[in-house]
């Protein structure tokens, strides 16, 4: 098996990190990493927003995410697990990733605040029809 690889701290970028998570699934699957303190295997995110991640797209997001400095994936076996650089990336880019992680969930908490109105106001109409 080929290593993994990570780059080192200085060379993590602003740029890289932002785009690494522009993308709705890798920004929750970072954002479930940096919540748990121990490491996690891909598995684990096979379903992530309420979405069924087929495991070849889920190893692409993985892939951006280490590549970015983001997070460090250990083999074990056949296994990859994965924990948050965040510690590192806080030297570097002091508060950065706190406010992604912090929008993030402001983010996600007004969707699901939507998503049950948005619901009523097809029920009601459909209702009217």
């Amino acid at each position: 098996m080929r290593p993994l690889f990570h780059p080192s701290i200085e060379d993590i970028t602003v740029e890289g990190i932002l785009h690494a998570l522009s993308d709705p699934v890798r920004v929750a699957i970072y954002a479930d990493i940096v919540a748990q303190e121990c490491s996690h295997n891909c598995s684990a995110f096979l379903t992530v927003s309420d979405k069924t991640i087929p495991k070849s797209t889920l190893s692409q997001h993985f892939r951006a995410l280490r590549e970015a400095g983001l997070i460090r994936g250990e083999r074990r076996g056949v296994e990859v697990h994965n924990i948050s650089r965040c510690a590192e990336i806080e030297q570097r880019f002091p508060g950065l990733l706190r406010a992604i992680v912090n929008a993030h969930s402001i983010q996600l908490a007004e969707a699901q605040t939507k998503k049950p109105a948005a619901k009523k106001a097809s029920r009601q109409a459909a209702a009217k029809r």
